[in-house]
């Protein structure tokens, strides 16, 4: 069984790595808030959810050195500095370097990340998701997690509005 599960692993990996082109850095990139069943959340310009780690630190990528993870949850990258959107504060967007050079986006000091298997707009299914030894959530325009509610069974209720370090 385990030999199972490990293969079926490789497996979504495999897939995620064939459908995700690895180069997700952009000129320019910028943060907006976007309503959907949990409320407004962060989305990137093509308005596709956006994500932290809980694993990670405050301006700290940890899904990086994580074998299989940034292919899965790619990390938002750019070159030069992001810019706010409607309803979010410019001062609370940065940049943090990443090992091979590039440059994550963050918010609030949490590093952002795209799902590789998101492709429509104000897609929330994925948030909540326990994978590679944390808990992936979208974040409000104050930079705080947003949960799918107890009773949603998934990315379609309640936002909360707790978290932080």
């Amino acid at each position: 069984m385990a030999g199972l599960l490990a293969a079926v692993g490789v497996v979504a990996i495999a897939i995620a790595q064939a459908r995700t082109p690895r180069a997700r850095r952009t000129t320019a990139a910028t943060v907006e808030l976007r309503e959907t069943s949990l409320g407004k959340i962060l989305a990137n310009s093509a308005g596709l959810t956006l994500f932290e780690f809980t694993k990670d630190k405050k301006k700290h990528d940890s899904c990086a050195s994580i074998s299989g993870c940034p292919e899965v949850w790619p990390a938002l990258e750019v070159s030069g500095m992001p810019t706010a959107g409607a309803g979010l504060k410019q001062s609370l967007l940065g940049t943090i370097k990443l090992t091979g050079g590039g440059e994550q986006v963050t918010y609030a000091g949490r590093a952002l990340y795209l799902y590789s298997a998101q492709h429509n707009p104000g897609e929330t299914s994925y948030v909540g998701v326990k994978e590679f030894g944390g808990t992936w959530y979208a974040l409000n325009a104050k930079g705080r997690p947003v949960k799918p509610s107890r009773h949603s069974g998934g990315g379609s209720g309640g936002s909360g509005g707790g978290g932080g370090w």
